[in-house]
């Protein structure tokens, strides 16, 4: 994923947002079974698919895995505030964010803090280690808040589209 999403409308009718309707559910559904549902061929529907991966509406196709089957049992959210918004230093702390591989999800914010994050880890050890290197390493970090989850109740990506609804 970009860190940067163009503002630029684009352009999806009630076909392309049935295929990302199908998609989002399972990305691996045949083209030929998408093209019967929708009324499409399926060459249309490679061609769409095609065109929105090119246009960056669809960003990734990767595996959503879960997170206990690898050992990652604890998810934190993390409220983070900055000392100050210089662009140098925020871009710095920014990317640290990214290049993070125990930070799944990273959202600058309005509001009282600058950034809330999602965070993976192991155990609380490796929490312990994360905050060490991003947040009190950061002269930038004002402070931190954690909240670990008891349970996972809802989780996903996908964005509620009605191809009836959404365009004509």
């Amino acid at each position: 994923m970009t860190d940067k999403h163009s503002a630029e409308a684009v352009e999806l009718d009630r076909f392309d947002l049935a295929i990302l309707q199908i998609l989002q559910k399972d990305n691996k559904t045949p083209q030929r079974s998408i093209a019967e549902v929708i009324g499409l061929s399926a060459p249309a529907v490679q061609r769409r698919i095609k065109r929105m991966e090119e246009m960056g509406t669809i960003v990734a196709n990767v595996a959503v895995v879960e997170p206990s089957h690898v050992r990652h049992e604890i998810t934190v959210f993390v409220e983070v505030e900055m000392h100050n918004e210089f662009a140098a230093t925020h871009d710095a702390t920014r990317k640290s964010f990214a290049e993070a591989p125990e930070v799944q999800q990273c959202y600058y914010v309005t509001g009282e803090v600058d950034f809330i994050l999602l965070v993976v880890v192991r155990t609380m050890a490796d929490y312990d280690a994360l905050t060490r290197r991003l947040f009190f390493a950061n002269k930038n970090v004002k402070r931190f808040r954690s909240f670990v989850t008891m349970d996972r109740v809802k989780v996903g990506l996908s964005i509620a589209l009605d191809p009836k609804r959404d365009r004509s």
